[in-house]
């Protein structure tokens, strides 16, 4: 009933200096950012809430991870600028018509680097479902249980639909839009590239998997040691995942493009700038959030923090008082 009167979308548009705040506009699908490029802006980021589906542009300006699990009965079908080094969970892009399905209930793990310019709707799974049924229902007729990847000329009139309908939508148009009516257009036109999906790609190629399943592990292992306040080093995660420091090595270069040392020091720079950015100035320091981090070198922690967030500590820390 709430759509038998016109309801213009919700646009929110932002430019975001914080990984964990481009996690926050998102807050239909549980999950945590974390940047891992040098930056003071994070992302460039729009999203158009039609109530029961969503449209989102994000415009990467640092390299992020993105971490999390899609509640029930919400799939979401994306693509991206086609980038070697962009990974969907153990999935890459092979072709610039790749297309990803995300189904619910699904645990998710990406890799956006700089420069990506990622889209994706989400959507009711059980109307995706039946709809895709309807025009593939050899290809749909079990609803996949783990991100898929495939190539699909469809995807260009996919994303010239969805431009189309970002600009209309945009609060300076001031022309209202039936939320159903958009919904619906913008559901039968995802449904097109379901029905052009024969060339379902399985996994990339096994290097990719194994790296993938390799760091999963080691992912786990290293939240377990922070939740417990362990700092995890290079022996203990080799020996939790029960690999040698060379294919450890390896694994980190496919699974994120960096070494796993690298990565550890970027993860627990992200979670020292959430506890800085949570804690009052007149109840911590600086040092003792580094000390509680594993940072004892002061000097290079700050260095480090500034070139990768684009602020020292310091401010991070005084910016509590101002809220």
């Amino acid at each position: 009933m709430a759509d038998s009167v016109t309801i213009a979308p919700i646009v929110r548009s932002s430019v975001l200096t914080c990984a964990a705040d481009q996690a926050a506009m998102q807050p239909w699908i549980d999950m945590e950012c974390f940047q891992l490029g040098s930056g003071k802006t994070v992302c460039r980021m729009e999203t158009i809430d039609l109530g029961s589906q969503q449209v989102v542009h994000e415009d990467q300006a640092a390299s992020v991870q993105k971490i999390g699990k899609t509640p029930a009965n919400l799939c979401t079908l994306s693509y991206c600028t086609p980038d070697q080094a962009f990974r969907f969970s153990d999935q890459g892009i092979n072709h610039p018509d790749t297309v990803f399905f995300l189904p619910e209930h699904t645990y998710f793990d990406l890799y956006v680097p700089v420069g990506t310019r990622t889209t994706y709707i989400s959507f009711d799974q059980t109307a995706f479902i039946r709809g895709a049924r309807i025009l593939n229902p050899r290809r749909w007729e079990k609803a996949p249980e783990t991100i898929r990847s495939w190539t699909t000329p469809s995807k260009g009139g996919l994303a010239a639909d969805i431009m189309a309908f970002t600009d209309q939508a945009a609060p300076e148009r001031g022309t209202p839009c039936d939320n159903a009516m958009i919904r619906d257009l913008l559901l039968q036109s995802a449904l097109q590239v379901a029905a052009h999906s024969e060339g379902f790609e399985g996994l990339s190629r096994a290097a990719r998997a194994r790296a993938f399943a390799v760091c999963s592990l080691a992912r786990a292992y290293i939240e377990s040691c922070v939740e417990s306040d362990r700092l995890p080093t290079i022996v203990d995660i080799c020996a939790a995942t029960g690999v040698s420091q060379r294919r450890l090595q390896y694994a980190f270069h496919e699974y994120i493009g960096m070494s796993p040392n690298a990565y550890l020091r970027l993860l627990r720079l992200n979670r020292a700038r959430a506890a800085l950015a949570a804690a009052s100035p007149h109840q911590t320091t600086v040092t003792r959030v580094a000390m509680q981090h594993g940072f004892l070198h002061f000097g290079r922690f700050s260095g480090d923090y500034r070139r990768i967030f684009g602020e020292t500590p310091s401010v991070t820390l005084a910016a509590c008082r101002r809220n």
